[in-house]
Formats: structure tokens, sequence, C-alpha cells
């Protein structure tokens, strides 16, 4: 039993990563667009940029739905990355049998 929890969180903690790498892509590739650094017009960047909406956007609108509008700023990365990372942590504290 114990090595299957062991291999369920190692699955989720996977998961999380990528998600976590997406969130960063997604902000970077913003910025290049915000500051002119590369061109809204560039097909391939709009394809990577659209696609990683689309794998994002189902898990941060509920997180938008809660959290307080904040004008042009979304801080739904932000909550998603730290929720994740909360939870791998406990997850793998309970997993190690410290998780009181």
């Amino acid at each position: 039993m114990a090595d299957g929890l062991v291999t369920l969180i190692g699955v989720i903690n996977i998961i999380a990563s990528v998600l976590i790498t997406l969130v960063i892509a997604q902000f970077i590739i913003s910025l290049l667009f915000a500051f002119n650094v590369v061109n809204a017009s560039n097909e391939f960047m709009m394809t990577i940029y659209r696609s990683i909406n689309s794998l994002l956007d189902p898990i941060l609108q509920p997180i938008r739905r809660i959290m307080p509008n904040t004008g042009a700023i979304d801080f739904s990365p932000v909550v998603l990355i730290v929720g994740l990372n909360i939870l791998t942590w406990l997850l793998s504290r309970a997993a190690m049998g410290q998780l009181v």
C-alpha cells in the first residue's frame, strides 16, 4: 500500500510541476508580447500562447471567480502556484508519516 501511495504522490508532483512550468511560460510569453519583444502577429508564439491558455484556463477560472477583482493584475496564477506547492508539501509529509 505504501508503494502505491508513493507512486500516486510522485504522479501528483509531476502534474504540479508541469502546471507550474506552464504558468511561468504563460507569464513570460505575455511579458514578451506586452513589451513588444515578440510581435503579437507571430503565429508560432500566438499558437503556443493560446495552447497554454486553453490548458490553464479551466484551472484558473475557478480561482478567478473566488478572488476579488484587482483590475489589470491577475493574481490567480500565483494562487495556483502557492496552492500546488502546499498540496505537494502536505502529500509528501503525509507519505513520510510526518503529518500529524
